[in-house]
């Protein structure tokens, strides 16, 4: 049963902009763990899509959840990929299952999470 939808559309040349005059946006925005993966990144427009997208999807997760950003904060919410590439929520504030799709073009980045119920036997 889904408990909350939440989808974000954000405009990537925004994310760069916030980055190029402060490069600590990029910390505010991701966990530890996500931050590794974005220093690892070398073609730097794979490296703002790569923000852009996390950020983006924190804000759709903050809109399933029910809260906005503020009540959870950015790094409540974790996302890294599994081996094939594909983004899971690896660390949240909520009990049950969630599921997060990003997609982007030159300029915009589209996110949605899906918050499950989960059945407890």
């Amino acid at each position: 049963m889904i408990y909350g939808n939440g989808v974000d559309l954000t405009d990537i040349p925004r994310i760069r902009k916030a980055y190029e005059r402060n490069p600590r946006f990029a910390v505010k925005v991701l966990t530890d763990k996500e931050f590794q993966l974005f220093e690892k990144i070398t073609n730097v427009k794979f490296k703002i899509e790569f923000l852009a997208g996390r950020f983006s999807a924190k804000e759709s997760y903050s809109k399933a959840f029910g809260t906005g950003l503020g009540k959870i904060g950015l790094h409540d919410i974790e996302i890294l990929d599994d081996p094939l590439g594909k983004p899971v929520v690896t660390k949240q504030p909520y009990s049950g299952n969630a599921f997060v799709s990003i997609s982007h073009t030159d300029a915009l980045v589209m996110t949605e999470v899906i918050l499950e119920i989960s059945e407890k036997s």
